[in-house]
């Protein structure tokens, strides 16, 4: 048996075993709305194109999106965030109820309106459409304190129960540095790994066990110009793993593919999977984080983790609109591509 076909053995292994994993997660929920048009002409009021309504869409975003996709992949997902008493948010509550996702740890608040955003498609008749423009509606406030508490308490239970949690945080208030700090306090969760994914203030969070920004996130925590500079990466990657005392950190790049910074371990590079013309990158970040995580705490090393995480990655910028990867389509990836990659 060849090196290659025992790593892909063990690659298939650790998919197959997700359906046995439980994962927590404490996340901004947010609802993707697609509203798409067929272009009828330029309107005489503005230099802007009139759109004849065609069809209407809302589907997971944000952490509503890591959590539907760690679904998909075969782990049972406990999802921990807030919507409101609204449209989008009984949509979201809905696509859980049909995944078969528990929705106890979903808190609905007539005061916190669910975040929402909404992409304006154009296009013409048998078309895929091309996005004109986005609107985001966002709550005005943090959640209050009574939320504050029910999410702790939320996330403490189904934390007990669970192999990982991941913190999926979009700066809506559902998943902050304070709130996991609260949730650590009492004992219960402080041996299980916590994995983050978080848009703003990476470096704020505590005893996270892995993270995986994307290089402009990692720039923007730095305050630095990485560029097609790999020293200027590598000694980024090495600081933010070290400031934050991470068991492993994996940086997504787009185009250029992910490295990951194994504690202990050399940092490996790992080329994109599949082509550089992508169809779609929303949600991309949410399906790496999930499998990520997924292969973690399925006992994945950092480097076979993040090896899954480029497959599912590559598999989904290829899908349009917001999206998922499912257990067997990464299964097939594993089976049909090549293992390539350079310890840096």
């Amino acid at each position: 048996m060849t090196k290659h076909t025992k790593e892909n053995d063990r690659l298939r292994k650790i998919v197959e075993s997700f359906p046995k994993v439980t994962v927590t997660v404490l996340a901004d929920l947010v609802a993707d709305e697609y509203v798409f048009g067929e272009i009828s002409r330029v309107s005489r009021e503005a230099p802007v194109l009139i759109l004849r309504h065609r069809d209407r869409k809302i589907v997971p975003g944000g952490g509503a999106n890591a959590i539907y996709n760690l679904a998909d992949l075969g782990v049972t997902v406990l999802p921990v965030g807030i919507v409101g008493d609204d449209e989008p948010g009984r949509l979201l509550l809905r696509a859980f109820r049909h995944k078969r996702i528990p929705v106890s740890g979903v808190l609905k608040d007539k005061s916190y309106p669910t975040v929402t955003k909404t992409r304006i498609l154009a296009g013409f008749a048998h078309t895929a459409g091309q996005q004109v423009v986005r609107v985001d509606r966002e709550p005005g406030e943090c959640p209050n304190s009574h939320l504050r508490r029910e999410l702790v308490l939320a996330a403490r239970e189904y934390g007990r129960a669970s192999d990982a949690v991941l913190v999926s945080d979009y700066g809506y208030g559902a998943a902050t540095p304070a709130l996991l700090n609260l949730i650590r306090e009492k004992r219960g969760i402080d041996k299980v790994p916590i994995m983050l994914d978080s848009r703003h203030r990476m470096l704020e969070f505590i005893g996270i066990t892995a993270a995986t920004p994307n290089e402009s996130e990692v720039e923007t925590a730095l305050g630095i110009r990485i560029g097609d500079d790999w020293e200027r990466l590598l000694a980024a990657g090495e600081q933010v793993a070290g400031e934050m005392n991470l068991e492993s950190l994996l940086i997504t790049r787009g185009k250029d593919g992910m490295v990951v910074f194994p504690r202990r371990h050399k940092p490996v590079d790992i080329p994109i999977y599949g082509t550089d013309e992508v169809a779609d990158v929303t949600g991309a970040g949410d399906t790496v984080v999930a499998t990520f995580t997924a292969a973690l705490a399925s006992g994945a090393t950092a480097e076979e983790a993040a090896h899954l995480a480029n497959y599912a990655g590559g598999i989904v910028v290829m899908k349009r609109r917001t999206a998922t990867v499912s257990q067997q389509e990464l299964l097939d990836a594993v089976e049909k591509a090549p293992r390539i990659a350079h310890e840096l």
